[in-house]
């Protein structure tokens, strides 16, 4: 970089090999790659969309039709583009469903950006405009909304399943709809909020997809730790421990002489009624099942077998909040301090088979405030769908269930604001008007690309979706299979508010963000994307793999 002023001396302000570009070539740049990232997405919108199948660089497979773990697993380099990851991943982390619809609207508002900003029309002016037009989207939405009662079990389940609908549940899924409706009402807590990390989703290869369980209690992928302990133990008194069963090791190193035979003897036998101390303290307190966070020692496991107790070691930290939930047990950390009052109880603890693993159930609770589905399938990929199909129908339900709104799907929300947007851009006046009718045709773009998706012609669907609306069906959506314009709520085709107006939102601001962008300065040593040291991305292949915590 030089400046003439001084005397013909160049200047140099950024490093060597640094990349500048600046007005209008750095938005074009940033709107491609945020194109190119929501046509990677599009053609798996809507019940008929396709799958996606991802390749990583040590040739791991994953098949997929969600937006949010295409893009994870997409090794995305381009600063823009990451910026549309991030829409998938915010809109998946709070209503859990919705995510190719936010990256596909987020790019379509850009496309239409672009040629506003083709007709000089300043950033600001757009972003004003398009801000402007989401807050009123969200006033429209309102009026769409539906109220439903979450004693509505039919309705639940129509949502759980149009949040699977394709997504490789296939014809199982109202079954699997009910699983989800029946595991979300489960862990309603006293206040109406649904935390969704209390229901476990176990995946077990063989068998078939409706061979997928709910169990009221807890399923651990542990089998008992010695072959003697009872397969079964009915009435269960459950211990949960977050302390080793085994001698502690000194901290400093301590040196121990032993002289004769007979001392070795009786340190070995101190050892031993220290264990034995341990399993009589557990036994003391009536529990005849223990679930511990940390490891047993193996003359420890001897001593529980012999007292008959169920012992499962190493169970995760949150499988051990899990069980507490559902046993209504207190998880200790010193097993001196454990009392009768801390255990939990269940109906039946034991041991069963699925597929060719072991694993542990824990059923017949009280009142469970987590459960547990076992879902199976032919192949691994098939598992792997399923769970996060699950994942989204459990969410969703998780979402009206605190809500308690809903609005309609197939495009029917989409069409209305685009036509209210319009009549609300006329009042506006002003270069702004354009910036919203901008936005109101961005919003047809779902309904577009759900016909398209379908094999049907988009011109068409949309005109007809439109004629509905005018004459005031504002639940009038695509039917997929007919391609006619059909009343999504007795269709039974919904879906919560919160995951259109959380759509609208994410989409708008990330647009608005890369439309504000005129300048990007990337220094040399990064390689790629400007990190030190050639750490512009993750190593391929490990964009967050599958998302499954």
């Amino acid at each position: 970089m030089a400046a003439g002023q001084f005397g013909g001396a160049q200047v140099v302000i950024l490093k060597e090999g640094s990349q500048r570009t600046a007005g209008r070539e750095a938005q074009r740049s940033n709107i491609m790659a945020a194109k190119a990232v929501a046509g990677a997405v599009r053609t798996t919108l809507g019940p008929k969309g396709m799958d996606k199948m991802l390749v990583d660089t040590l040739g791991d497979v994953v098949i997929t039709n969600d937006g949010v773990t295409i893009l994870k697993e997409m090794d995305i380099e381009h600063p823009a583009a990451k910026m549309m990851v991030e829409i998938a991943k915010t809109q998946d982390a709070e209503v859990g469903d919705g995510t190719t619809t936010a990256v596909v609207l987020a790019g379509e508002l850009l496309k239409q950006a672009e040629a506003l900003l083709d007709q000089e029309i300043h950033p600001t002016v757009i972003a004003a405009g398009y801000r402007a037009a989401a807050d009123k989207s969200l006033e429209i939405l309102k009026t769409i909304a539906v109220d439903v009662s979450v004693k509505d079990t039919e309705f639940l389940t129509k949502i759980a399943i149009t949040a699977m609908t394709g997504k490789g549940s296939g014809t199982a899924r109202g079954e699997l709809a009910n699983l989800a409706v029946e595991a979300v009402k489960a862990v309603v807590d006293e206040d109406g909020s649904v935390d969704t990390d209390n229901i476990t989703v176990e995946k077990k290869v063989g068998g078939g997809i409706t061979d997928s369980e709910l169990v009221h209690g807890m399923v651990i992928d542990k089998d008992r730790l010695h072959p003697n302990m009872p397969k079964k133990v009915t009435g269960a008194k459950i211990a949960l421990l977050n302390a080793a069963i085994e001698i502690e090791k000194t901290e400093v190193d301590a040196k121990i002489e032993i002289t004769s035979p007979d001392q070795l003897q009786a340190f070995l036998d101190q050892e031993e009624t220290m264990l034995k101390g341990m399993v009589d303290d557990i036994m003391a307190t009536g529990a005849n099942v223990v679930f511990c966070q940390k490891g047993i020692d193996d003359l420890a496991q001897h001593f529980l077998a012999k007292a008959g107790i169920y012992t499962v070691r190493r169970v995760k930290k949150s499988d051990m909040e899990k069980l507490g939930r559902a046993t209504g047990g207190r998880v200790v950390t010193s097993i001196h301090d454990l009392t009768k009052n801390d255990l939990g109880k269940a109906g039946i603890v034991e041991e069963r088979k699925i597929g060719d693993e072991k694993m542990t159930f824990v059923v017949e609770c009280e009142n469970p405030k987590s459960v547990s589905i076992i879902l199976r399938g032919g192949t691994e990929h098939v598992v792997d769908e399923l769970s996060r199909a699950m994942e989204d129908a459990l969410r969703v339900v998780g979402v009206v269930v605190e809500d308690k709104q809903i609005v309609p799907g197939g495009g029917a929300p989409e069409v209305e604001l685009a036509l209210r947007l319009r009549e609300y851009a006329a009042t506006v006046g002003g270069r702004e008007q354009l910036a919203i009718e901008a936005f109101a045709d961005s919003m047809e773009v779902i309904p577009k690309t759900l016909a398209e998706n379908a094999g049907l012609d988009q011109i068409d669907s949309l005109v007809s979706l439109r004629s509905q609306h005018e004459k005031g069906i504002k639940s009038a959506g695509l039917d997929m299979d007919t391609g006619e314009p059909v009343d999504m709520l007795k269709l039974g085709v919904v879906e919560p508010l919160r995951v259109k107006t959380q759509a609208i939102n994410s989409a708008t601001e990330a647009a608005v963000m890369i439309l504000r962008i005129d300048d990007v300065i990337a220094s040399k040593s990064g390689g790629s994307g400007g990190m030190p040291g050639g750490m512009g991305g993750m190593p391929p292949g490990m964009g967050g793999m599958g998302g499954e915590e």
